[in-house]
């Protein structure tokens, strides 16, 4: 037995690492990031700022004014606690930790988002996942119930709306998964800018529910801030969890700035969902492709009988990077994920596909 073998745990060497595709010279349509840069005045700000801050001391440890802009941004209700962290995936693990233990179940939907699943092992949790209904990727209420009640989780998470799927869940059967719960439920609302569907507000309504929120699709991916919000009790005891300074001094100045002008990204936001639509309607007029209403800033569609692997390496041969979904779950056979951008890159994009349809000449390069 080797020294990996003998220290390692085998849930962790049983897993792959997190794999991030490189986009070099590639139009990136696969991270569901925000397409628009900041305007020139905002960056101009962001300039100035940065060079008058120093960074020879440590950040505020608990992040008071960007807190208190991300409750005013977020309309976070003013009895709820408020937990920040090095975006969302900081989050995930901080629960793992605060609610983890010795035959203790995570339990979310799949397909969802993988990093659950991932977090879940680092943690030494159990995971437990429950299959959406295959024709619409709604949630099938009776498999759930019966896994809340064999599997008593202590933490159940549901992206709302859900990736890789972009639906959004019937709220009467959240409410119900939230009242059927033992444990926390987090409402992952991550593509919150591109819906008008929310649990924030009711938030305090159960006592089992927190939001959390990341500020990367809506702009910032690359400050890397995500936050938790729910009742007090549940907030304090989480940040116990946290690593001290987690919220560097950059990060904090930057963000605050952001929402200090969060029109600009609300325009942002318009913008993609107006492209959203557009694009939408493009792909179900294409032969062969089958796009899924979506209510964030990312169309899932499904290709013809065995196109999906052809069609992305052949826009990844004409310059456009998108995610290829098949063979990472059953009910994602034959599927690619495209992020909406910008009106360019959407129109690069619908073109290159449709060149690439059954009954051209493409091949691509093995």
């Amino acid at each position: 037995m080797s020294l990996i073998e003998q220290w390692i745990r085998p849930e962790v060497r049983a897993i792959k690492a997190y794999h991030v595709a490189d986009a070099s010279g590639l139009i990136k349509l696969d991270a569901m990031e925000n397409p628009h840069a900041w305007p020139d005045d905002l960056r101009e700000q962001w300039a100035r700022l940065i060079r008058d801050t120093d960074v020879n001391r440590y950040p505020d440890p608990h992040a008071r004014q960007l807190t208190q802009q991300l409750r005013s941004a977020m309309q976070i209700p003013a009895s709820a606690g408020v937990l920040l962290g090095n975006g969302s995936d900081e989050i995930i693990q901080m629960l793992a930790l605060a609610l983890g233990g010795e035959g203790r179940t995570l339990l979310s939907v799949e397909p969802g988002f993988v990093m659950y699943r991932m977090i879940a092992a680092f943690s030494g949790l159990d995971y437990v996942g429950v299959e959406l209904n295959a024709d619409d990727f709604s949630l099938d209420m009776e498999a759930l119930l019966e896994a809340i009640d064999e599997h008593q989780p202590a933490l159940l998470f549901l992206a709302y709306p859900n990736n890789p799927t972009g639906n959004l869940f019937a709220v009467s059967d959240v409410e119900r998964i939230i009242a059927a719960s033992p444990g926390l439920v987090i409402i992952d609302e991550a593509y919150a800018p591109f819906t008008d569907a929310s649990f924030m507000p009711r938030i305090g309504e159960f006592d089992n529910m927190v939001v959390m929120r990341t500020l990367s699709k809506m702009g910032l991916a690359g400050l890397r801030l995500g936050l938790l919000a729910g009742g007090e009790e549940w907030i304090s005891e989480i940040d116990k969890t946290r690593l001290p300074y987690n919220i560097n001094v950059l990060t904090q100045l930057s963000a605050t700035l952001a929402l200090s002008h969060i029109a600009v990204f609300d325009r942002q936001t318009l913008k993609i969902r107006e492209a959203r639509l557009q694009l939408f309607r493009e792909l179900q007029e294409m032969p062969g492709i089958t796009p899924f209403q979506s209510e964030a800033n990312f169309i899932l569609v499904r290709t013809a009988e065995g196109e999906a692997s052809a069609l992305f390496e052949g826009l990844k041969h004409q310059g456009i990077l998108i995610k290829i979904l098949h063979g990472s779950h059953p009910l994602l056979k034959n599927c690619l994920r495209i992020t909406v951008g910008t009106e360019a890159e959407n129109r690069a994009f619908v073109e290159a596909l449709k060149m690439l349809l059954p009954g051209t000449s493409f091949q691509p390069k093995i």
